[in-house]
C-alpha cells in the first residue's frame, strides 16, 4: 500500500512539526480576506534552512504544491491555501541570528514578527523603519514578499529600500545568497530585489540580512479636521514645504466613526469629512514655531477646519490610533478591499475622478478609505449590506474594480501599492503591467519555480 504523502514527509523528516486537524487547516489555510475556503493537504513547520530546503525539494519531486505563510495578515489572498497545497509556516523559524554594529544590520530568520524586529534594534539604539498597524503578527518574510510599506514611506522608503541581503530557497530546493549585505554590488542582475514583492512565487525567504537606521529626531504629532477633499493636497503641499515630515495619514468621516465605535477616543468635536494625522520633526522651537505657523496658515487659507498637537507620548499614540486603528474596526465586516496608488502629483485629478465612480457605483453601499496621500496609496474598504448577498456583493466590488482599474490606468497608478497581487487583484494585473512584461515575468517564474510548485494560482494566475 503505498503511502499518503503526509505520512511520507513524516517518515523523511521526523522531526518536522506537521499538523492535519481541521480547525489547524482552516486557521493556516487562510489570510484576512476570508473569500475562499481553506483547503490545504497539512501544514508544516520548518525550524532551520537546511529543513526548508529539503522540504521544498520533497514537494518538488512529489509535484506537491506550497503556499508559504508567515503572520498571514495580507488582504490580497496570497496566502490562501485552498487547493491541497502544502502549507508551510515559517513560525518556527524567528530569531535574530546577528547583529553587526559597524555595517548597521541585523539578521533574522523570515518567521520574526515585525514589532519583534523593532525591540531588537532599539536594543542596539537603532530603528529598522518600515511600519504599519500588523507590526505585531505580521512576519518580516511577508512584509518581504509584499513589498510592505505602511505610514512612514513618505520618509524611509518600502521594504525593498532596507533589505541588505537575502538567503531565498527556490522552487528547485537551491539556496541562493543574494548581495550578502553589500552597500555597493554591481556584479550582474539584482536577483535580491526580484525576490522583493514576488509574494513567494519565485522563492521562500529563509533569511533576511535587514539595514538599520539612526532613530529619528524628536517629533510631534498633529490631527487636523479638513472641509473638503481638495484641501488634502493643498496641507500636504504646505506642510511638506515647511517642515520635515515622517508621515502625512488621512481617512474619512466614515472611518473615524468605525475607529470610536471601536474604542477609540475623539480628539476633535464636531462633524468633519476629512482627517489628517501627520508627525514631523520637532527639535526646537524654530520646528515647532514652523509647525503652528504652517497650521496658521492653513486655517486662513480654510484649507483645515480645526486641529490638535499632541502634548505627550499618550496623546501622540491616541492620536495615531484613530488612523492606524481602522482595519481592525472593520475586520468583522470582512470589508472587499482595493489597495491603489498613484504619482503625488496625479492625486487630486485621481481623487476627484474616484470618489466621482464610487459614489455612482456604490448609492446604497458604505465605502470607507483613507490612506497614505504623501505617497500616492489609496485603502478603500467597501461593508457588505445586510440585505446584499456575499456572491452578489463580491459581484458588484468584482465590477468596479475592474472600472477603478481603468481609471488607474489612464493615471499611470497601481491595482496593488503594497498588499500585492495574491488571488484578489490576479485579473487586474494588466492594468498596471504591459503584455511584454507580465510575458517576462511568466519566464522569471519557469526560471526559478519551473515546476510551478510555489504558490500556484497567485499573482500571475497560473495553475
Amino acid at each position: 500500500m503505498t503511502d499518503s504523502p503526509v505520512a511520507e514527509l513524516r517518515r523523511r523528516q521526523p522531526e518536522l512539526r506537521l499538523l492535519t486537524e481541521p480547525a489547524e487547516l482552516e486557521h493556516y489555510g487562510r489570510d484576512w480576506t476570508r473569500r475562499w475556503t481553506p483547503n490545504p493537504l497539512a501544514i508544516a513547520f520548518p525550524a532551520s534552512v537546511e529543513a526548508l530546503q529539503d522540504l521544498v525539494r520533497w514537494c518538488c519531486q512529489r509535484r506537491v504544491a506550497m503556499v508559504p505563510s508567515g503572520g498571514r495578515t495580507g488582504l490580497s489572498g496570497g496566502a490562501v491555501a485552498a487547493n491541497g497545497e502544502l502549507v508551510v509556516s515559517l513560525e518556527r523559524m524567528n530569531r535574530v541570528l546577528d547583529f553587526d554594529a559597524v555595517d548597521r544590520t541585523l539578521v533574522v530568520q523570515p518567521g520574526i514578527t515585525l514589532h519583534a524586529v523593532h525591540e531588537a534594534a532599539r536594543e542596539h539604539g537603532l530603528i529598522y523603519p518600515v511600519d504599519f498597524a500588523a507590526r505585531g503578527s505580521c512576519s518580516i518574510g511577508g512584509n518581504i514578499a509584499t513589498n510592505a510599506g505602511g505610514i512612514r514611506v513618505i520618509r524611509y522608503g518600502n521594504t525593498r529600500d532596507w533589505i541588505a541581503g537575502l538567503k531565498v530557497v527556490t522552487g528547485q530546493g537551491e539556496l541562493l545568497e543574494l548581495n550578502r549585505g553589500l552597500i555597493k554590488n554591481s556584479s550582474g542582475y539584482d536577483f535580491r530585489q526580484l525576490m522583493i514583492g514576488s509574494e513567494g512565487t519565485l522563492g521562500i525567504v529563509a533569511e533576511a540580512t535587514l539595514k538599520l537606521a539612526d532613530p529619528p529626531l524628536p517629533s510631534q504629532v498633529m490631527l487636523l479636521a479638513l472641509p473638503d477633499m481638495g484641501a488634502l493636497m493643498q496641507v500636504f503641499s504646505l506642510f511638506r514645504a515647511r517642515l520635515s515630515l515622517q508621515a502625512f495619514e488621512f481617512f474619512t468621516d466614515h472611518a473615524l466613526r468605525h475607529v470610536l465605535a471601536h474604542g477609540a477616543q475623539r480628539a476633535i468635536d464636531g462633524d468633519h469629512p476629512y482627517y489628517v494625522v501627520t508627525e514631523f520633526d520637532a527639535v526646537d522651537e524654530v520646528a515647532r514655531d514652523a509647525a503652528l505657523a504652517a497650521f496658521e496658515q492653513a486655517l486662513e487659507q480654510g484649507w483645515v477646519s480645526d486641529g490638535v498637537i499632541a502634548q505627550s507620548d499618550a496623546q501622540a499614540a491616541a492620536l495615531w490610533r484613530l488612523r492606524e486603528g481602522i482595519t481592525e474596526s472593520l475586520a468583522a465586516r470582512r470589508p472587499y478591499k482595493n489597495d491603489v496608488s498613484v504619482r503625488i502629483s496625479a492625486v487630486p485629478a485621481f481623487l476627484h475622478e474616484m470618489q466621482a465612480l464610487l459614489a455612482r457605483e456604490y448609492p446604497q453601499i458604505e465605502v470607507v478609505w483613507f490612506g497614505h496621500i504623501g505617497d500616492g496609496n489609496l485603502h478603500i474598504n467597501v461593508l457588505r449590506p445586510e440585505s446584499l448577498g456575499e456572491d452578489a456583493f463580491i459581484a458588484q466590488c468584482e465590477h468596479v474594480t475592474r472600472l477603478l482599474a481603468a481609471t488607474l490606468q489612464r493615471h499611470g497608478g497601481s491595482i496593488s501599492a503594497e498588499h500585492g497581487i495574491g488571488l484578489v487583484k490576479r485579473a487586474y494585473l494588466e492594468s498596471t503591467r504591459s503584455a511584454a512584461e507580465i510575458l517576462l515575468m511568466r519566464g522569471v517564474k519557469q526560471v526559478f519555480d519551473p515546476h510551478g510548485i510555489l504558490n500556484p494560482g497567485k499573482l500571475l494566475g497560473d495553475a
